[in-house]
Formats: structure tokens, sequence, C-alpha cells
């Protein structure tokens, strides 16, 4: 007979519980995100951008505190502190011949001997208005407008979904075709029709936007409720006598989130062109607020013999929404688990 002994395997599982709950939570989700390179650089870039947004914000508040005081005026503090410099405000037309400028190191088509210059590093407009000045002042537009109307859809958008798939039935079929009447129209249609109806600004800009995004996150979360609300847990709940409304906020969204925080992502550049496209056709921010949409409607008239007023604005819109595609990208392979399994 063999003395060959037989070893029993007491290596610990590797696809066990432990493991499998290391695979799920917003850790194991951000820990993902860090090793994608392309997230990471959309992280950057919207990072950046929030940043310049925030400078921008504070710089319009300083100019309001510093021209809201006599003593600060008679002074000349904010023409002492901003004199000479682009930074200066962009939303006021500074009455200066100084129009038009080309970037620094570059010489006007037109005016052949004005040279740009580092006080205007990216030129002025047909106003004499810093370009780089406003850049700046549209970011701030740009990223709150595509923030609060994904906001708006989201949160929306959500609930109308989760209740649909939630109860089924009659309610079921109402909301969802409600939504799908939203649908049908197309996205610019029903949102100048919006602003017809209650005003053309960037509020309504922001709510019509949001509204019309609306049908996109409910029809997207309703397919997950379907699902989620036959599992274990959510029978036990209602077992234990929860209310409906508990069970769908506590349980059923939470566990149908992650989709739907993807669309988010991607939402918001999507909102960033719209409300850009609202500003080119006159619909959106309204002067003098500085948007991008609206420095691309000012450079058509001189797009040929000044092509950089018109690369600026075109440039900045790129970068932010290619910026928000990327954590989108990030965020849907970290939670996808056919990717990560």
């Amino acid at each position: 007979m063999s003395n060959a002994s037989f070893e029993t395997d007491t290596s610990p599982d590797t696809d066990g519980p432990e493991e499998v709950e290391s695979r799920v939570g917003w850790r194991y989700t951000v820990s993902q995100v860090r090793r994608d390179p392309t997230a990471m650089a959309g992280l950057v870039i919207v990072a950046f951008m929030t940043l310049v947004a925030t400078v921008a914000f504070v710089d319009d508040v300083l100019f309001g505190f510093l021209e809201g005081y006599t003593f600060f005026r008679n002074l000349g503090v904010e023409q002492f502190l901003f004199a000479e410099t682009f930074w200066v405000n962009p939303e006021v037309d500074p009455g200066t011949t100084q129009i038009l400028r080309p970037p620094v190191y570059t010489t006007n088509k037109l005016y052949p001997a004005d040279p740009g210059t580092w006080a205007h590093p990216l030129g002025t407009d047909h106003r004499g208005r810093d370009v780089l000045a406003r850049l700046f002042y549209g970011t701030r537009i740009a990223i709150t407008v595509g923030i609060v109307s994904t906001g708006i859809a989201l949160v929306l958008g959500t609930l109308v979904g989760a209740v649909a798939g939630y109860y089924g039935g009659w309610i079921d079929d109402a909301l969802m075709r409600g939504s799908e009447t939203l649908y049908a129209i197309p996205f610019l249609i029903l949102v100048i029709a919006f602003m017809t109806a209650f005003g053309q600004n960037l509020t309504y800009a922001m709510v019509g936007v949001g509204i019309a995004a609306i049908p996109s996150f409910a029809r997207l979360i309703r397919s997950r409720v379907l699902s989620v609300r036959e599992e274990d847990y959510v029978e036990a709940a209602r077992a234990a006598g929860i209310r409906d409304r508990n069970i769908i906020l506590r349980h059923v969204i939470p566990n149908s989130f992650a989709p739907v925080l993807v669309q988010a992502t991607l939402q918001i550049g999507v909102n960033i062109l719209i409300i850009a496209g609202l500003s080119f056709l006159g619909y959106g921010a309204q002067p003098p607020t500085a948007s991008w949409g609206q420095m691309l409607s000012n450079s058509r008239e001189y797009m040929l013999p000044n092509p950089w007023f018109s690369i600026w604005p075109g440039l900045a819109i790129l970068v932010t929404v290619v910026g928000f595609n990327l954590i989108g990208d990030g965020l849907r392979d970290a939670l996808d688990p056919r990717i990560n399994n």
C-alpha cells in the first residue's frame, strides 16, 4: 500500500462572504474610481472648473462689497486692486477703446499695430471686456446651472420612477404615460416653451431643463425598482409593518440608485451644453451676465478675423463636458458588477 498522505485544503475561501462584502459600498466604489485614470482625469478637470467658479463667485461678492460702500469707492480700492490687469468686472462695459484685443504674443488682423498684452492674456471682446475674466464668470454660470438643473431632474425623476415601479398597476401606468408624453416632446422645444410661458431668465432655464430631463431618470430607476421590490429584505420590511413611504426611501431607492448616479453625472454635461445653446439663442443668461453660450453668440460677427473670440468659450464648454463624462464613465465601470467580477 502506498504511504502517500492526503492533505486537506485549509486555505481560506477567497470567494467567501468577506470578499463579496468588500466589493460593495462607497469605499469600494471610491477605490475603483481612484484606480481609473480616465475618471481621475475627469475629477481633476471638474475640480479645477469648480475652483474657478468659486473664485468668480467670491470676486463678484468682493466687487459688490467694494462698490456698496462710499468709503471704499472714494479710496479707489477696486481700481488699486485690479487696475491694469485682466481681473476686472467682466459684466460692466469698461468704456475703453481696447476692443477686440488679441491674445498675448499675437497680432490682431484688423489692427496690426495693436498686439496682445499680458493685461488681457486671452484678448478682449467687442466691448473691450476681458475674455479671460468673462470665461471665469461663465464657469460660475455653467457649473451652477448644470448641477441645479440635474438636481431637479434627479430628485423628481427618482421619486416618480420609484413610486411607479414600487406600486405598479394604474399608478405605474399614469406616471409613466405622463413621463413618456414629456419625453416625446423635443428637449429644446419643451424648454423654450416653458421659458416663453414663465420668463426668459437663467432661473427658468434651469427649471425648464430640469423638468425636461425628468423622464430619463424616471424610466431608469423604475427598471431597477421592478426587481428590487421583489427582494427578501423588501418583503421582510412589508411583513414588519413598515410604511410604504419608508420602504421606498430607505430600502428601494438606495438599492436602485447606482445607475441613477451615473446618469446624473453624465446629465450635468448634457445640461451645460443645453444651457449654452439656450444662451446662444438668447434664452439663457441675459446680458450683461457672462456665459459661454452668449460669448459664442457675440463672436459670430468677428469669427474670421478674430477666431480666438469663439475658440476660448468653445474650449471651455468642451473641456467641462468631457470632464463630467469621464467621471460618469468611471462611476459606471466601478458600479457595474459585470466588470468588477
